[in-house]
């Protein structure tokens, strides 16, 4: 089951001031960005390294301000499927065999879409298999950029516990 982390990163990025006549290189105005990826690790530290290892080919002076734990019960990446992450609460409902009541349990998922509308309808469309009703009852936008999730090919790069600790005999 994968641990998900929000990670947040912030940079210094130029601003093209190509309306000004005359541009002293020396003082290019620059604005500070920020930007969320969520990354699949095993801690916090995991996180941070997983976040360095992708974000800096692409962005090469810039610091990590926050990683926390995003607890999602599933994350749904559809290939072409639109750049906007949507955060999904759905409710399950069960039936509570010591009170009689109903119960609703609460579960967030993640999925790209292009608008709300989809992203609703893309989860409602994956939970129809699910054996207990639910009631979609919150889709937000999301400021994620790119989700990273832990690959195979990283888990077959991992070096076997007993040959980074010597086993005692």
């Amino acid at each position: 089951m994968p641990n998900w982390f929000l990670g947040k990163i912030r940079y210094q990025q130029p601003i093209d001031d190509s309306n000004v006549g005359t541009r002293n290189e020396e003082f290019i105005k620059q604005k500070t960005v920020t930007e969320a990826y969520l990354v699949d690790a095993v801690s916090y530290t995991d996180a941070e390294a997983r976040l360095y290892q992708e974000i800096a080919a692409n962005t090469p002076d810039f610091e990590i301000t926050d990683i926390s734990r995003m607890k999602l019960a599933d994350v749904f990446h559809i290939e072409d499927g639109g750049n906007t992450w949507y955060k999904v609460k759905a409710l399950f409902i069960t039936d509570d065999e010591k009170t009689g009541k109903q119960k609703k349990t609460p579960s967030l998922m993640l999925v790209n879409a292009e608008t709300p509308k989809q992203a609703y309808e893309r989860i409602e469309q994956s939970l129809k298999s699910a054996l207990d009703p639910f009631e979609i009852t919150d889709v937000n936008t999301t400021k994620i950029l790119d989700i990273f999730p832990f690959n195979e090919e990283e888990q077959r790069n991992l070096r076997p516990l007993h040959e980074v600790v010597p086993v005692e005999e």
